[in-house]
């Protein structure tokens, strides 16, 4: 028999949503469990190793208080125990890897920590209960409730069942939807299905995700003649040569300096180091290593300066090959299987067969992974990145038609070209049940539908209730990117902030509902509930609407 447990939130899942679901459950006085797979809690911010993707104002808008209290708490460590120069010390904003996808590139390690000590009061008191190293298997579900959850151990060790009047997924993929029956909706929904004017026409397709990435930890040791090159992946020569097959078409192998400009799909041509930039030999992109840097020589001491080090989260290692919702467990496993050996072909290329603008020869032989950054022993992250998950049939669908620039306004905005004066001041939909706030470019990746870059403009946007609210299931909610949105809108709801804002929301409601005896479509149904649900959130500095004014 399985060991059973109970308690008043049950959150499966422990990534970015899931971390703040329980944060805002405890806050309020309930008793939580919290599952997750890995060793690490945190999600993307952590496991799957990737630096913050957030939106321009994030110093001062667009995240949840506690959101922007976790990004302190990561500074704290950096300025408290690294051996960093005194203006690095003193910067209410630093950077500590310098990184330019993020104001706060930053090792998972710390993220890991800062988070863990965001969370470390509400274990002491009894409150949170975190079990490691399960994954849900089944559910016991009476018509439209959901009774308990039984987790499978991923280490020999006994399954457990755990009950409680409210459950939460925040699972990566949305698992417990097809374990409680509960609607929901995977994949890209078509152009007469939903009006979104860059929806594909004709049926949907259901296999259609994005690419998903097994990022790494990549350092650079600068010693003359160091060499860390790891052993030639199995698999080597397939990713060599690899060239995705996608509509429009890939501009040559995906292992290469070259490659799409995201919302142009112009080929671009970039470089590792920024110094390599060289306009006269047509490299005026990117450098890949200074986009995600994790550790930033200048914000050391002169006495202390370390091997900097970067994530490997590029086009390079994005993978399309196998669909990791599939139903078949030998298509999820191979997906798993073969985009590890991407990412491992990937260092190794840089390592050896790169095309070096330092020396002009081929090889990085200096570059090597880092595990300390990870906790793992090769570098890789302990999970991949997953940017699409199975999303909720909700009473209310967020679509291009509410957020996407193009879709509410005619005119596009590029990120490489000033704002057109006509969109100043314009906003996203506003929706009266917000609980919370976002901004994100409606980004998805290639995909496993064939489809290149998808990357458009959209406005500031709410959170809306309603789509947090299933169809027909009573205490069963969305605590990550399994809300109601769709294939095109999940591209800017999928972000660290707005993740950690459902997750908030969705925690905060399962406690509302508890202490007031209501249940979650009651509060979206009801004046009254919805309104002194949206002052506890407020109360809590979870802000619902953008300032009418934004610096350009």
């Amino acid at each position: 028999m399985p060991n059973e447990l109970t308690c008043d939130v049950l959150i499966v899942g422990a990534g970015t949503g899931g971390c703040a679901a329980a944060l805002a459950a405890c806050r309020a006085g309930k008793r939580v469990i919290m599952t997750e797979p890995c060793e690490w809690i945190g999600g993307q911010l952590t496991s799957q190793a990737v630096p913050p993707d957030e939106n321009r104002w994030i110093e001062t808008h667009g995240g949840t208080a506690s959101y922007l209290g976790f990004r302190r708490a990561v500074r704290r460590i950096y300025q408290d125990a690294y051996p960093l120069n005194a203006a690095a010390r003193r910067d209410p904003e630093l950077n500590p890897g310098t990184g330019y996808v993020s104001r706060l590139c930053c090792e998972p390690k710390v993220a890991y920590a800062a988070l863990g000590q965001t969370l470390a009061p509400y274990e002491s008191r009894g409150l949170l209960r975190i079990i490691r190293f399960v994954e849900p298997s089944a559910a016991d579900v009476n018509g439209d409730l959901v009774g308990s959850v039984k987790l499978r151990s991923l280490r020999g060790e006994p399954d457990l069942v755990v009950a409680a009047p409210y459950v939460l997924d925040a699972t990566e993929l949305g698992d417990l939807l097809p374990l409680t029956g509960c609607e929901f909706v995977v994949g890209a929904e078509s152009q007469d299905e939903t009006g979104e004017m860059h929806a594909a026409p004709g049926a949907a397709d259901p296999g259609n995700v994005q690419a998903i990435t097994w990022c790494f930890a990549m350092g650079y040791d600068p010693q003359p003649g160091a060499d860390h090159t790891i052993s030639r992946p199995e698999t080597y020569a397939r990713w060599r040569d690899y060239v995705p097959q996608v509509t429009p078409a890939w501009p040559g192998k995906l292992l290469s300096w070259t490659d799409c400009t995201p919302w142009s799909l112009e080929p671009r041509h970039n470089y590792l180091f920024p110094q390599e930039r060289d306009p006269a030999s047509g490299r005026t992109g990117n450098s890949y290593f200074a986009y995600r840097q994790i550790v930033g020589a200048r914000q050391w001491d002169r006495d202390a300066i370390p091997h900097e080090a970067t994530m490997v989260n590029w086009p390079m290692n994005d993978y399309i090959e196998a669909d990791l919702m599939s139903d078949d467990p030998e298509v999820r496993r191979r997906a798993l299987g073969e985009s590890r050996e991407m990412a491992l072909s990937l260092l190794y290329w840089l390592q050896t067969e790169a095309p070096n603008a330092t020396t002009d020869g081929l090889g990085y032989p200096g570059l090597y992974p880092r595990g300390d950054a990870t906790g793992t022993n090769d570098g890789l992250a302990q999970a991949p990145y997953i940017r699409e998950s199975r999303r909720i049939r909700a009473r209310f669908t967020i679509t291009e038609q509410h957020v996407g620039t193009e879709a509410r306004t005619g005119l596009r905005y590029l990120p490489d070209r000033p704002m057109d004066e006509r969109l100043i001041g314009m906003r996203a939909e506003l929706f009266p049940d917000s609980v919370g706030i976002g901004h994100y470019r409606i980004d998805l990746h290639i995909s496993t539908g064939g489809d290149n870059y998808i990357d458009i403009s959209s406005f500031p946007f709410q959170i809306p209730l309603g789509a947090l609210i299933p169809v027909r299931m009573r205490n069963l909610l969305p605590a990550c990117k399994n809300i109601g949105t769709t294939h095109l809108t999940n591209g800017c709801y999928r972000l660290h902030p707005v993740e950690w804002n459902i997750g908030e929301s969705a925690g905060a409601l399962a406690a509302f509902c508890l202490d007031r005896g209501v249940e979650p479509t009651q509060v979206y149904e009801s004046p009254a509930l919805l309104a002194e649900f949206q002052a506890a959130l407020v109360a809590q500095g979870v802000p619902l609407a953008w300032p009418t004014t934004l610096p350009v």
